[in-house]
């Protein structure tokens, strides 16, 4: 998946079907169509372009995700950090926290996760 952003209206779309999954692509259009006020076409075009792009896949009707939810946004804060800092988690972070202080349980969560990957 090279492409790992999304739209606001195309981040709503995705959601719907990863709370809803699997789902039938008519009830998909039915839910989108309630939910973001879309029609039939619009929803069909939508699924095919995140289809084409990995995200999804609409197979005998049923659409369901090839990338979990938790998975794409990981590649999606990955492919940011690399584009925005070169790759630097530290570049990222120190960027990050001089306009947004960490709290204690912030910092305890971190040194948690170090400790964690450093066994």
């Amino acid at each position: 998946m090279n492409d790992c952003k999304l739209g606001a209206v195309e981040s709503r779309f995705a959601d719907l079907i990863w709370q809803n999954e699997p789902i039938a692509s008519t009830a998909l259009v039915k839910l989108a169509e309630q939910e973001l006020s879309w029609k039939k076409s619009t929803t069909y075009t939508v699924l095919k372009r995140l289809s084409q792009r990995g995200i999804f896949q609409n197979q005998d009707g049923t659409v369901t995700s090839l990338l979990s939810r938790e998975a794409f946004y990981a590649a999606q804060s990955e492919q940011f950090v690399e584009e925005t800092f070169s790759g630097s988690l530290p570049a990222f972070l120190t960027a990050f926290t001089t306009r947004k202080k960490l709290s204690k349980d912030d910092l305890d969560q971190l040194q948690k996760l170090i400790d964690q990957i450093r066994r």
